[in-house]
């Protein structure tokens, strides 16, 4: 786990290690133990490394690393079958000179090529410098757990962890003004329709599951995918074996994502998907063994996990400790989460992980696992049920759809809807067209917006707005997996863990698991009243029944509406306002508009995205980052 960057070109000015340097210290959180710089003997090829040691502490591990005498290599993640394929690699004949992970893929890529990436189990970026082939070999792991951004301008390829590598570099950071207006009208960052596209000019993606091979001689930049999500298919099952089959997906990936050579601990919320890790670690230990938990609790406020999190701890006699961030807190660190997180973000639940990950770097553990992903894979959010009710009206018997609502009903599970959802189940494309034209008028009719603004990016202003035609619960499933939603979400956790030199783990992304998951039917995920109900079946022996099946859905939700109506707060968005209006984006009726302070999953949380649009906009680093 660490930081990376690079520059390849044919003009060697280009790569010089004072600019290599100052690539390495813009991102020297990401590695704490150590640095290491290589240029190759043409001096078009040239990589820098921050290290944080996690696997084969010695300075034998350390990166850049070379292999063969032929490729170099720097690499930010884990690849957590590592042992087994090293078993592989030594029966095919390739010796190791480390205990590391970073070698197994080096000798992977000379033994495999490109379909090396078939085998890892893993989070990761990389790339490869070959010396005889002079080209670069780079990928990045199947749902974008680990990041990857570069810059090409077609003489030059720079790379790095974090764009704030590249803006050391020289290169510019000009904020794309149609993402500006689709993060302050909608709160989306990413663009479904554009998988490399970021919140900045000219800086684009390598997009999950991908690889790309850069050749140095005619500045040629091709990009591959080189896995798919099959959400078609699915395979007939029982609930009872698809449980066990589940249970010994989640034994294999957590068993793995245990493997440190440093402590591990995890994060635990008091909902389903952290409390299924902490009872497989528990399970997985030896006895006598101890793990170390880490939770965001808000005592007082309505949505606090205290109860759950206290209940949790003395059922397996666990030390939990607690962070509470408060309203001044999130004042005083604003920049600097800002500035980690490099693009806007849609609320303050990211500031409560932020200090999750904090409090575990204080307490010395490097290594957190967490339960991020399963709501996604296994329809864990309530938006999901009318996805699901629709599905059940188009392909099954209407007895079936009421028996279901009248589960939700004695869940007390509150979700949205009405005859539009009837219509929806049988016209899903004049839905989906719908919802876009319902995000273009969020757009065009907001009612803070400059119309100078919007002059500016007229004919743009569909860019960015998708909509997926949704005819069953997996349409929706794999949009929110692969194409928006997850790889968001996993860019909060990267630079949250990485702004404390830890790094976070997600047992549920294990892509078997999430394989197995997707080929079960849409009943298995949504049934009886309850999502993730074949996640429940699978752990309701292993945890309290209170936990198991709980119905209300929270995580690490802050008490949002309460901080912004703090003083701080208020002046902080007031200076956000004003600079806003002052840059023709906000019109001056919005500085004596009422305010409209929202909880954290509130639509028109415009208010916490003005306050980030500004901060992003001004482009001030923090005093202390």
């Amino acid at each position: 786990m660490c930081g990376i960057a690079g520059i390849i070109s044919k003009n060697t000015q280009q790569v010089a290690l004072p600019v290599l340097k100052r690539m390495a210290v813009s991102i020297a959180h990401r590695g704490p133990d150590g640095e290491g710089f290589y240029i190759n003997p043409g001096g078009n090829a040239g990589f820098a490394h921050r290290r944080l040691a996690i696997i084969d502490l010695s300075p034998a591990a350390a990166q850049p690393m070379h292999y063969a005498s032929r490729y170099s290599i720097v690499y930010n993640g884990e690849i957590y079958n590592y042992t087994e394929l090293r078993r592989e690699l030594i029966k095919a004949g390739y010796h190791f000179n480390t205990q590391s992970d970073t070698e197994v893929i080096l000798a992977a890529y000379d033994c495999y090529g490109e379909k090396c990436l078939s085998h890892f189990d893993g989070m990761f970026a990389f790339s490869i410098w070959d010396e005889k082939m002079q080209s670069l070999f780079a990928a990045r792991d199947r749902f974008g757990e680990k990041p990857f951004y570069f810059f090409n301008d077609h003489f030059s390829f720079y790379f790095a962890s974090e764009m704030k590598a590249l803006w050391a570099a020289g290169i510019p950071k000009n904020i794309n003004q149609k993402m500006l207006l689709n993060y302050i009208c909608l709160g989306h960052v990413q663009n479904p329709e554009n998988k490399r596209q970021t919140f900045f000019e000219q800086i684009f993606m390598l997009p999950g599951a991908h690889y790309l091979i850069y050749k140095v001689q005619d500045n040629s930049l091709s990009i591959h995918p080189y896995w798919f999500l099959d959400k078609q298919s699915q395979i007939n099952i029982s609930e009872t074996r698809a449980a066990e089959k589940l249970d010994q997906l989640l034994q294999v990936s957590i068993s793995r994502r245990l493997r440190s050579d440093v402590p591990v601990g995890t994060s635990l919320s008091g909902g389903l998907d952290s409390s299924t890790v902490l009872a497989y670690i528990k399970e997985l230990q030896k006895s006598g063994e101890s793990i170390q938990t880490f939770s965001a609790l808000f005592p007082g406020f309505e949505k606090d996990e205290s109860r759950f999190v206290q209940q949790l701890s003395q059922h397996w006699n666990i030390q939990n400790t607690s962070v509470s961030p408060s309203a001044s807190q999130l004042a005083d660190d604003f920049s600097r989460l800002c500035y980690h997180q490099e693009e806007p973000f849609p609320s303050s639940s990211i500031y409560a992980q932020y200090k999750v990950f904090e409090s575990a770097a204080q307490n010395n553990i490097r290594v957190l696992l967490d339960g991020q992903g399963a709501d996604e894979i296994m329809a864990g959010y309530p938006k999901y049920i009318h996805w699901y009710l629709q599905e059940v009206i188009n392909r099954y018997r209407f007895s079936k759809f009421k028996s279901e609502q009248k589960y939700f009903s004695q869940n007390k599970i509150v979700y949205k809807w009405g005859y539009k959802n009837i219509i929806a189940a049988w016209l899903p494309s004049h839905v989906s067209i719908a919802l876009e034209k319902k995000e273009f008028n969020k757009i065009v009719q907001h009612p803070d917006l400059n119309k100078e603004f919007l002059l500016a990016i007229k004919g743009k202003e569909w860019e960015g707005i998708h909509k997926p035609v949704v005819t069953k619960l997996n349409d929706i499933l794999y949009f929110n997996t692969m194409q928006f939603g997850l790889e968001e979400l996993l860019r909060y956790a990267d630079r949250n863990s990485m702004a404390h030199g830890v790094e976070v783990r997600l047992p549920f992304l294990f892509h078997e698991l999430v394989k197995f998951v997707f080929s079960l039917s849409s009943d298995m995920k949504i049934n009886h009243g309850f999502t993730k109900y074949i996640l429940r079946k699978t752990i309701e022996n292993k945890l309290p029944p209170e936990i198991a099946w709980r119905t209300d859905k929270v995580g690490f939700e802050p008490p949002q509406k309460e901080w912004m109506e703090n003083a701080r707060m208020q002046e902080l968005l007031r200076d956000s306002k004003s600079y806003l209006v002052k840059e023709h984006i906000l019109r001056p009726q919005a500085l004596s508009g009422k305010s409209g302070n929202y909880h954290v999953h509130d639509g028109d949380n415009y208010e916490w995205r003005y306050l980030n649009a500004a901060e992003f906009l001004q482009q001030r680093p923090p005093a202390n980052p």
